[in-house]
């Protein structure tokens, strides 16, 4: 099997270990102290403007269209320059995967396009909550039909980039009486829809430029063109994309450790 990386996939890496060099690492002693928040979102912007949120994403849809290498290569050089930075990279460029793998035509050609250019500073995606880490089939946060949309209700843990995010994939239970984890719907949310709260932020260890915040859903009234895929086919969709995510944190755990050897 031939291991060596493409032209392209070397360009990427090369051009990643730069900015990370130039803008990443001298800001991330500043973001682990809590400050430089404006400066870090000035930083997503430009990796926005170099192609790093949407690697995966199909250049019609604005993306880079490099592919899964590229994708892990570019977190790992982020990553070792500021690992709060590149977490916030990874979660955005699976927010724009999962919308290119089920969202509409229409759903894709309204948001994908804001992702990569940085129009949105990041994307959230909205799974976790008290009772239904591990276990997201158990989640009790509702979807209810009301007219020509739905109305939803309830909290997540943990979201990365909520304060910040643009825009939020947000799983919530479409069909309380479908056996578990067959009654759930995924929904496209933006930042400042009414009833979309953010709230505190966690005290966390490390990583701590990248917020992570609980998220409110209070009768937050979304359109019916808000659902991404087919009613209550949700929890699959979730599951398949979670494999994305797992990339990037392989590879944003491979750039932190190279740091802390060298």
């Amino acid at each position: 099997m031939q291991f060596a990386l493409s032209d392209e996939e070397e360009m990427i890496r090369d051009a990643a270990r730069r900015i990370a060099a130039d803008r990443l690492a001298p800001l991330a002693e500043r973001l682990d102290a809590g400050e430089g928040r404006a400066e870090f979102l000035a930083n997503l912007k430009e990796l926005a403007g170099q192609g790093f949120m949407a690697v995966n994403v199909r250049a019609e849809y604005g993306g880079t269209e490099a592919g899964t290498v590229a994708f892990a290569l570019a977190i790992e050089e982020l990553a070792y320059a500021c690992a709060s930075t590149a977490a916030t990279a990874s979660v955005t460029n699976m927010v724009g995967e999962v919308i290119q793998a089920v969202g509409s035509e229409e759903q894709r050609r309204a948001y994908l396009p804001r992702i990569a250019d940085g129009t949105y500073a990041a994307g959230g995606f909205c799974l976790t909550e008290s009772g239904a880490g591990s276990d997201p089939a158990g989640m009790t946060t509702r979807a209810r039909k009301d007219g020509d949309g739905y109305v939803l209700d309830g909290a997540r843990l943990y979201i990365p980039s909520a304060a910040y995010a643009g825009l939020f994939v947000v799983w919530a239970v479409t069909d309380p009486d479908a056996p578990k984890g067959k009654g759930i719907s995924c929904f496209l949310v933006e930042a400042g829809t009414p009833g979309l709260v953010i709230g505190k932020a966690e005290k966390k260890m490390g990583q701590t430029g990248s917020a992570t915040n609980v998220v409110h859903f209070e009768n937050c009234r979304v359109p019916a063109s808000a659902l991404m895929g087919r009613e209550n086919d949700g929890f699959r969709i979730a599951v398949g994309e979670l494999a994305g995510g797992r990339i990037g944190i392989a590879a944003l755990s491979l750039g932190i450790a190279r740091a802390a050897m060298d």
